[in-house]
């Protein structure tokens, strides 16, 4: 299998797609960055664990900076020494799933958590 070259965007095209695309990512010292702030332990890390699984089945693995009560995610291409298409969609992704809030937007049988201080695990944007 040969590998696809992938273009790194310079730092005015990542900030105008972060602008358009991700507005709660920003730039900063060559990665795509996003924190995730939580309402402790148990959310931190249901948060890593879900950008785990994520970038692992995208065989794309970014780097994570993890604290009681938040997650700092940093993507990057290595190979291409540069932020990609490929961090991007990754970055898309985490977004969608991790601020997913069934019982708030789509209601449904999945009503999400209840509005009380004891079940708040992500502080949603």
């Amino acid at each position: 299998m040969t590998k696809k070259e992938e273009k790194a965007y310079s730092q005015e095209e990542i900030e105008e797609r972060l602008k358009q695309e991700l507005p709660h990512w920003y730039y900063e010292n060559g990665w795509i960055r996003r924190k995730f702030r939580t309402h402790s332990w148990k959310a931190t890390l249901m948060v890593v664990n879900t950008v785990g699984h994520l970038a692992e089945a995208a065989w794309h693995h970014p780097d994570l900076t993890v604290s009681y009560a938040f997650v700092i995610v940093k993507l990057m291409t290595h190979t291409a020494k540069g932020v990609t298409d490929k961090d991007f969609a990754l970055a898309k992704k985490i977004e969608e799933v991790v601020q997913w809030q069934p019982g708030a937007k789509t209601g449904g049988i999945l009503e999400g958590t209840p509005d009380d201080p004891r079940f708040r695990y992500l502080k949603y944007d």
